[in-house]
């Protein structure tokens, strides 16, 4: 959260200029509030923006019945001896800010240093809504709890006392119990409040165990986001109803700027992330817009393998791994194609990356048959090839059982340079004209097994026992088979040079036969 005097210096530079005790520049500032001209409302919080009005006398008037720190209006006056008066006496602050700039310039400031400022300092999540949850609740009394649309706890108040069994259930599982919100819907309830804007007394419900409540739906304009229910034994009298209604409407400004800005972020860190793997022209000026660190990064790439709707497994696994703001989490992703890309900071051990890669898969509903893979650890001019060594390890996933954890370049490179040398011989740039070739197509045509033979006894390093026993036949006959193969192929098996090109064009053979007829 921010001090009143953070707000003084930034606003300085709009030509803001503070009048008031000097001792409130100290104080915290949690919420904002607007006057609207056209609305008889007046809702409470610590900023107060004085749209729409021209005297500094009324303004303070509406701040003080706002229960605000300071009250914001645009003037190029200064306040007169008794407004000065008054704001020495009782408070609250105003500042004035040079009429040249614009409202939605001041609001944008105000708002964003004090509830984005909230948000970084509490660690919570998007505009601490469990804080302010605390403060509706020690206004209306009872204990609170701030829901969305499908009745999921979004946040709720410290405050326990007079829990009933339905209210903890709702705790322990984030949610209205399902039999509680038929129960609810089949009263109407849910109806009568999207269809207001006023408080709600609902009756409790002794067969579900479920106490009394008081519940105000939670809107911006004509959306509704949500709603705000306080647990009370007998409806609310209007003092506490009006703080309730006014609860609701400051809890709404803060979903929708959090969704806002949570969206605006999303979108700047996805063509962030983007530039990254693509390789930028600065990525160390890329990297420290989104928070990334130099080095010590890895490239983790998820890709869905289900057969039914591919595309909605990812687009979950994206929206889950981009939730909350980036100071809240300890990568930075993208959806690229029908890949989710995130670049994660674990340094030199890929243990976290396959931990994180793993809780990520298991919030997901259902099995949504994605594969991860990672790369190498890199820094920031090298996430290109972590993301190309983070693409090969998904392709060896068909080699893994369903449901296996990610692979890890660091354990699978031989495996990605045996895919890539594949490659290399698809596109025809391994030379056709080699012993290995001339083997296979002996092979082919006599029905020979000399590929296996020479492949064995090359991966036994030449040890004639040992690679007897891996084909099941004597010595004699591999020596044999050798000499054998020596009459086809110019094999020069002596020669370290040419034994480690036969490995290399053995390992890129495209359909070569592995297993040939057992002939000598």
């Amino acid at each position: 959260m921010i001090h009143l005097d953070r707000l003084v210096n930034v606003l300085g530079g709009y030509g803001a200029r503070l009048f008031g005790p000097e001792p409130l520049r100290r104080r915290e500032l949690r919420s904002v509030a607007m006057h609207d001209p056209t609305d008889d409302v007046l809702f409470l919080g610590d900023a107060f923006l004085a749209v729409g009005v021209d005297s500094a006398a009324e303004a303070v008037r509406l701040a003080e019945r706002a229960r605000a720190t300071v009250v914001i209006v645009r003037s190029a006056d200064e306040p007169g001896d008794e407004v000065r008066e008054r704001l020495r006496e009782s408070g609250p602050a105003l500042l004035t800010v040079d009429p040249a700039v614009s409202w939605s310039q001041i609001s944008g400031v105000v708002y964003g240093l004090v509830l984005e400022g909230r948000e970084t300092e509490a660690g919570r999540g998007p505009s601490d809504l469990f804080a302010l949850a605390d403060t509706i609740a020690s206004e209306t009394g009872g204990p609170v709890t701030i829901e969305d649309r499908a009745s999921r706890v979004i946040a709720y108040s410290a405050s326990q006392g007079g829990t009933d069994p339905v209210r903890r259930d709702t705790l322990v599982d984030r949610r209205v119990p399902e039999a509680v919100r038929e129960r609810l819907g089949a009263d109407g309830v849910f109806t009568r409040l999207a269809a207001s804007t006023e408080p709600r007394f609902v009756p409790g419900v002794p067969a579900f165990g479920m106490g009394g409540r008081t519940a105000v739906p939670i809107r911006v304009g004509r959306e509704l986001l949500g709603s705000l229910w306080v647990a009370c034994a007998a409806p609310l009298d209007a003092e506490r109803s009006r703080a309730l209604r006014e609860g609701a409407y400051t809890v709404g400004l803060h979903m929708l700027r959090a969704r806002v800005s949570s969206d605006l972020e999303r979108q700047v860190e996805s063509e962030s992330v983007i530039d990254l793997l693509e390789g930028p022209a600065d990525p160390a000026q890329t990297a420290g817009r989104i928070g990334l660190l130099a080095d010590g990064l890895r490239v983790v790439a998820f890709q869905a393998r289900a057969r039914r709707e591919p595309e909605a497994a990812v687009l979950h696994l994206f929206e889950q791994v981009t939730t909350g703001f980036g100071w809240s989490r300890p990568g930075r992703s993208t959806l690229l194609g029908t890949t989710v890309y995130t670049v994660l900071p674990c340094g030199s051990d890929p243990a976290p990356a396959v931990e994180w890669a793993r809780s990520a898969l298991r919030g997901l509903p259902g099995s949504p048959g994605l594969v991860a893979g990672v790369g190498g650890v890199a820094d920031v001019s090298g996430l290109p090839a972590s993301r190309q060594e983070a693409d090969e390890c998904l392709t060896l996933h068909g080699r893994e059982p369903e449901g296996a954890d990610a692979i890890v370049y660091d354990d699978a490179w031989h495996l990605v340079l045996l895919r890539r040398l594949r490659l290399v011989a698809e596109s025809g740039r391994l030379p056709v004209r080699n012993p290995v070739a001339d083997l296979a197509r002996h092979d082919a045509e006599h029905g020979t097994d000399h590929v296996r033979t020479l492949r064995t006894w090359l991966y036994a390093h030449g040890d004639l026992g040992r690679a007897a026993e891996s084909l099941g036949l004597h010595p004699n006959t591999v020596r044999y088979r050798l000499r054998r193969m020596g009459a086809v192929a110019d094999l020069r098996l002596h020669d370290p040079e040419a034994r480690v090109a036969m490995t290399v064009a053995l390992a890129a053979l495209v359909d070569g036969p592995d297993e040939g007829a057992a002939a000598v």
